[in-house]
């Protein structure tokens, strides 16, 4: 299974959980040799002008956080193009379900999935598409930019309990018939992290559960980091989802 990363990744862009030291090492160190690590190009200005406004794009240029956002953007076009024939997880940062159009917050610049997902339509690759946001926060700023174009079903699962959230996900892949599914994969959920709910045997299950979907219906499948801040149980959380994604 192929992994997009970048040593730039590394950098403190910012002084916010997600641009902390020592986050992407704990993930990279977990990996191991297990996994193909390509390196993540900038996506072109065009993919991310077809998402977002040019003020927007004029802010983050003005706060200097362009080129590492733009890094993070088309590493998770790389994944969603890849993800067409075989699975794929684009590690990267900052995050992007939190950045819709003309604005962002939660650690977000651009965003990423809807970055790559519309380059994917712009493309003629896909038609339809899903994106399972199992963060711990809402994915708004996806929801605002994709859920109108009426090509792309979202679902942002918020069971109580850990039995109820895995039927909740296995609901909505169920009645999916879609290209692609893109998971925005946001492991801050987790027992040992800021929501408290999942262990990570449920990153595991989403991961297959997505796959076997996936498999069923001749659709693509790919996954983009998101949130998850306890550097701690993060590397283990990823390797889980990327354990139940690969074939």
């Amino acid at each position: 299974m192929k992994v997009i990363f970048h040593s730039d990744f590394y950098r403190v862009y910012a002084s916010e959980p997600a641009a902390a030291p020592g986050r992407m090492e704990a993930v990279i160190e977990s990996l191991g040799n297990s996994f193909e690590i390509l390196q993540a190009v900038a996506a072109d200005p065009q993919d991310i002008e077809a998402v977002h406004s040019p003020q927007h794009i004029a802010r983050i240029r003005q706060k200097g956080l362009y080129n590492i956002a733009a890094l993070a953007a088309g590493g998770a076009v790389q994944a969603a193009a890849i993800g067409m024939e075989e699975p794929a997880f684009a590690l990267i940062r900052p995050p992007g379900h939190h950045a819709s159009r003309d604005d962002s917050w939660g650690f977000c610049y651009f965003n990423n999935m809807a970055v790559a997902l519309t380059h994917l339509v712009r493309a003629g690759r896909i038609a339809t598409a899903a994106v399972l946001d199992f963060d711990l926060h809402h994915g708004d700023g996806t929801e605002d930019i994709l859920l109108g174009t009426g090509i792309v079903e979202m679902c942002n699962p918020r069971g109580a309990d850990r039995k109820g959230y895995l039927r909740e996900v296995a609901s909505f892949l169920k009645a999916l018939r879609v290209d692609i599914i893109g998971i925005s994969a946001g492991f801050d959920n987790h027992q040992l992290d800021w929501g408290g709910l999942l262990a990570t045997d449920d990153y595991f299950a989403m991961g297959q559960m997505v796959k076997e979907a996936a498999l069923a219906t001749g659709a693509g499948y790919f996954g983009i980091l998101e949130g998850g801040y306890n550097h701690s149980v993060l590397g283990q959380n990823v390797l889980a989802l990327l354990g139940g994604m690969s074939k």
